[in-house]
């Protein structure tokens, strides 16, 4: 690729304005460039394979990335109310979290979710629910984000029926399901079924959506959660590309065409607080990405090659010590994100640490990405540290390190990067790595190798109580009503009919999706449409690793 062909690019792009300057209203380059002009090929330009530099040609002058903010909490009714108070503030997108029951895949009102309704997120057990969450939303105006795994598939057909009942045609529903089995087993721990059932029902989703709800991203492939629980920026990149593999094989292997499916995969990374490292895992995702989808699973479309990622800025690095400074932290940590060329992007609130955020310390999270949008130049500049010595060198290092984890993973797979990390989950590889990581980072912390300021440097006796929003065990006590009253009014007859269907077609080879929105639109409730299905699919549960 050639600065010809990026300046012609550039040039036919739309842009947010006429002209960009700094505050001293000095004229911005378009682009930095090497005072010999020769741009080495593993960096390449904007838009340009390999994307190191970013997937698109204009960087943020095109369109900035879109602000998320991550809400759902107590009854669907409050959870709705955030989210039209966030579009009110400008959000332009919205992103569901749910409650522990929801993301067990089991109802509201059973024996198991006593205490949890509510308390992390919002509770939806039927399609009835998903109505109520985006009631006065038109779910054709705004793109949703739903946090969900291993129940991700009934939850998006309660999504697919609330939009049928708003008069939205399925073709154009925008958003992303995460539906990332896969570090469930590795980082997070929220599985329902063995991995072997959970794959088929991720693969019966991205068959389905290729053709039904095409503008949907089927699956957002997270590093978030393996960051999280322990690992390095190098695991966290490697790890997850490399369950990003296993999906595009399994795809194959179902006779998907990549150029089908890949273009609707979406990555989810950790923006963590050592700022330059961050920005070098970003850069090197998309090398990694392009290149193995290439040169390996031969996509020839530029929209398969082209990573596209949402980021979170780093909960484990909010300290419920001098809860202040997470302000702080989380203002660099979406720097990093949007020097690294995000896409979206969720900052979290200084409150986090403790609890789900109040609606002001949530509004502070939010403000704190438009200030970097608005005020600080850096969303005119496009990739303004490409081509820096020590930016270039740890993106180098990161992609190295990420191949040899790669090595290692298919050799466990024989050649097969799905069956390395199907693999690598049974027997406990993935996990090993990530708590021995995690083992190292406490040692230092422990040593004062590692500052993290109020916690082990800069202590101080007390710090002044904060507003903590508390969950009412009222929220509860509605949602068991909800479900009464749900049962009392639909037709138990047509629920069953579905349910015995869902459970033949898990039996059979047949796509899964037309059944799960069949017993949605019955108003089966969640925690029946999995366990019509556990019939078949059994349940899992982990080897303890040695």
């Amino acid at each position: 690729m050639s600065e010809d062909e990026w300046l012609e690019a550039y040039q036919s792009s739309a842009k947010r304005r006429d002209r960009y300057s700094t505050m001293s209203f000095e004229d911005l380059p378009d682009l930095g460039r090497p005072a010999d002009g020769q741009v080495p090929d593993r960096i390449g330009y904007p838009g340009q394979f390999p994307y190191t530099r970013g997937i698109h040609a204009t960087g943020y002058r095109g369109r900035l990335w879109t602000i998320r903010q991550f809400a759902g909490f107590a009854t669907v009714d409050d959870t709705n109310e955030r989210f039209r108070h966030l579009l009110a503030q400008g959000q332009d997108g919205l992103s569901v979290a749910f409650d522990m029951p929801t993301l067990m895949g089991l109802d509201g009102d059973d024996p198991r979710a006593l205490g949890e309704v509510g308390h992390c997120g919002a509770a939806v057990s039927s399609a009835d629910d998903m109505t109520l969450l985006f009631d006065q939303i038109p779910l054709d105006g705004v793109s949703v984000s739903m946090t969900i795994n291993g129940p991700a598939a009934m939850l998006f057909a309660f999504l697919i029926v609330a939009a049928e009942e708003q008069g939205v045609d399925r073709k154009d529903l925008t958003g992303t399901l995460q539906a990332d089995m896969l570090k469930e087993y590795i980082a997070q721990k929220e599985w329902i079924y063995p991995p072997e059932p959970h794959m088929r029902l991720i693969v019966d989703m991205v068959e389905f959506c290729s053709t039904e709800v095409p503008k949907w991203n089927t699956i957002s492939i997270s590093g978030y959660h393996i960051r999280e629980a322990g690992s390095t920026a190098a695991e966290e990149l490697a790890f997850t590309l490399a369950n990003g593999f296993a999906y595009v094989e399994a795809c194959q292997e179902r006779g998907l065409d990549v150029d089908e499916f890949a273009p609707r995969f979406s990555f989810f990374f950790d923006a963590h607080i050592d700022f330059f490292e961050e920005i070098a895992k970003f850069r090197a995702a998309r090398r990694i990405w392009a290149r193995w989808l290439r040169d390996r699973y031969g996509a020839k479309s530029e929209r398969s090659l082209k990573l596209r990622f949402h980021t979170q800025t780093a909960g484990v690095s909010l300290t419920a010590q001098q809860p202040e400074n997470n302000v702080v932290r989380t203002a660099i940590e979406a720097l990093a994100a949007v020097l690294g060329g995000t896409q979206s992007l969720h900052t979290n609130a200084l409150d986090e640490v403790y609890a789900l955020p109040t609606e002001r310390n949530a509004e502070i999270a939010l403000r704190t990405q438009q200030v970097i949008a608005d005020e600080t130049g850096v969303a005119d500049a496009i990739d303004p540290l490409g081509g820096s010595w020590y930016v270039e060198e740890m993106t180098d290092n990161i992609d190295d390190q990420a191949e040899e984890l790669f090595a290692t993973i298919e050799r466990m797979g024989d050649g097969s990067m799905l069956r390395g990390a199907l693999r690598g989950i049974d027997e406990g590889w993935f996990q090993g790595r990530i708590a021995d990581s995690a083992y190292e980072f406490e040692k230092a912390l422990n040593s004062g190798e590692r500052v993290i300021v109020g916690v082990n440097k800069y202590v101080t006796e007390e710090d002044p109580p904060i507003e903590l929003l508390r969950i009412s065990p009222e929220v509860e006590a509605e949602h068991r009503r909800r479900l009464v009253r749900l049962r009392g009014r639909r037709d138990d007859a047509q629920v069953q009919a579905a349910l015995t269907r869902l459970t033949e077609v898990a039996r059979s080879d047949a796509n899964t999706m037309p059944a799960l929105i069949d017993a949605a639109r019955a108003r089966a409730t969640l925690g029946e449409m999995v366990e019509a299905m556990r019939e078949v699919f059994g349940t899992y549960r982990e080897r303890p690793s040695v």
